[in-house]
C-alpha cells in the first residue's frame, strides 16, 4: 500500500505537467480547428532551452528564471510557424493544416538532429525532496506541478478576465461573426497559437529539469498530449489539467502492478474506449 501511494503520489506530479503540454494542444484546436502536429517537437525545444539557459552554454540562470524567457521564446516561436505555415492553410481543408504542422515537426527534428544529435542531454538539478509519511516527493517535480498549477490558473485568467482572452473565446464560438464585431481575427488567431506554443515549451522546459532527453523526445508527450486531449475533451483547457491528472495517475499506478512497458498500452486503451463512449471527453469538450 506504502509503494502504491508513494508510486501514485509521484505520477499526479507528472501528470500536472503533462497536462499544461496538452494545454497548448487543445487550445489551439479549440480555436482554429488546427491539430498541431509540430507539437512534440516545440516541447523539446523548451527542454534544450533549459538545458542551454541553466548552464550548458554558460549563461548559467536559475531554471526556473530560464522558464520566463523560455515562455517569451515559445510564443514568438509560435507565432512565427502561425504565419509561415497555418495561416495559408487555416481554410483549406483539414489534411493541409495537417500537413503544414507535419512539415514543420520534420524541420525542426531535422535541423535538431544535425544541430544537437540524437545524445540524450540531463540537468545535472537537485532540489532535494520532501518526505510525508510514506510518501517522498522529490522537489523538481513538485515544483514542477505548482508551477503547472499556477500556469494553468494564468492561463484562465486572461481567457476570462482579459480583452485579448475574451477576443480569443469569441473567434473560437464564431469567427465570422467576431470579425463583424471588429476584432482581428488573424491577430487573434497568432496569439492563440503563439500561446500554445508557450505552453508547451514551458512544459518541455519543466520536464528536462527531471528526465534526460533529446531532440526525439517531444514526440512521447506529444501521443500522451493527444490522449490527454481527449480524456479532458476537445478544445478545453481546464480539462486538459484534468486528463493529465488521469494520465499520470495511471502512470503511477500501473507500474505497481504489472511491467511498465504496459503502461502505453493501457494508455491506448483507454484513449480508444474514451473515443468510443464518450468522444468529446470526461468534461464535454470546447467543439
Amino acid at each position: 500500500m506504502e509503494q502504491l501511494i508513494a508510486s501514485l503520489a509521484d505520477g499526479l506530479l507528472l501528470g500536472f505537467v503533462y497536462g499544461l503540454a496538452a494545454m497548448g494542444l487543445t487550445l489551439i484546436f479549440g480555436v482554429m480547428d488546427v491539430i498541431n502536429l509540430a507539437h512534440g517537437p516545440i516541447i523539446a525545444l523548451g527542454m534544450f532551452a533549459m538545458f542551454f539557459l541553466s548552464g550548458a552554454i554558460g549563461v548559467g540562470l536559475n531554471p526556473y528564471l530560464a522558464l520566463v524567457i523560455i515562455a517569451i521564446l515559445g510564443l514568438l516561436f509560435g507565432f512565427c510557424i502561425y504565419f509561415v505555415a497555418v495561416h495559408r492553410v487555416l481554410n483549406a481543408p483539414h489534411l493541409s493544416s495537417l500537413l503544414a504542422t507535419f512539415s514543420v515537426n520534420m524541420m525542426i527534428i531535422g535541423v535538431g538532429t544535425a544541430v544537437f544529435t540524437t545524445t540524450p542531454r540531463n540537468m545535472d538539478f537537485s532540489i532535494g525532496s520532501i518526505s510525508l509519511g510514506p510518501v517522498t516527493l522529490l522537489g523538481t517535480r513538485l515544483v514542477a506541478a505548482l508551477i503547472a498549477v499556477l500556469v494553468a490558473a494564468l492561463l484562465y485568467l486572461f481567457l476570462y478576465r482579459t480583452q485579448p482572452g475574451k477576443a480569443i473565446r469569441a473567434v473560437s464560438n464564431n469567427r465570422s461573426a467576431a470579425e463583424l464585431m471588429g476584432i482581428p481575427s488573424t491577430q487573434t488567431l497568432a496569439l492563440s497559437f503563439g500561446i500554445g506554443s508557450m505552453l508547451a515549451s514551458i512544459a518541455g522546459g519543466l520536464i528536462a529539469t527531471f528526465f534526460s532527453f533529446t531532440i526525439l523526445s517531444g514526440g512521447v508527450y506529444e501521443l500522451k498530449s493527444f490522449v490527454i486531449v481527449v480524456l479532458g475533451g476537445l478544445g478545453n483547457p481546464t480539462g486538459a489539467l484534468l486528463g493529465g491528472l488521469i494520465l499520470g495517475g495511471l502512470e503511477g499506478i500501473v507500474p505497481v502492478f504489472m511491467p511498465v512497458s504496459w503502461v502505453p498500452v493501457i494508455e491506448f486503451v483507454l484513449f480508444v474506449i474514451i473515443l468510443m463512449v464518450r468522444p468529446k471527453g470526461l468534461m464535454g469538450g470546447g467543439r
